[in-house]
């Protein structure tokens, strides 16, 4: 095996690696905590959807919420569709 060869394996296993710790590992993260806090949510939360809609949880089936806004008008959606519990922090 050559020694340009060699280089190339080894710039693409330093490339991969970069790629996998900046990129693909945060972003596992991310998605798991998402995932504690949609299975942790319960009827009474306050929370904040993705689009920013505040509201508070008055039903939950397996895969929707019906949030009640400060109207008092009800909207169903996906549980998935919620970002923050109001009040807590995100680290960006």
């Amino acid at each position: 095996m050559d020694p340009n060869s060699l280089m190339l394996i080894v710039f693409l296993v330093l490339m991969f690696g970069m790629f996998y710790f900046l990129i693909i590992r945060p972003q596992r993260k991310r998605q798991q905590e998402h995932q504690a806090l949609v299975s942790s949510l319960k009827i009474g939360d306050k929370v904040i959807t993705i689009g920013g809609i505040y509201g508070s949880i008055e039903s939950m089936t397996d895969d929707s919420i019906v949030l009640k806004i400060e109207s008092g008008a009800m909207i169903r959606m996906s549980r998935s569709s919620i970002a923050f519990r109001e009040g807590e922090t995100t680290q960006a």
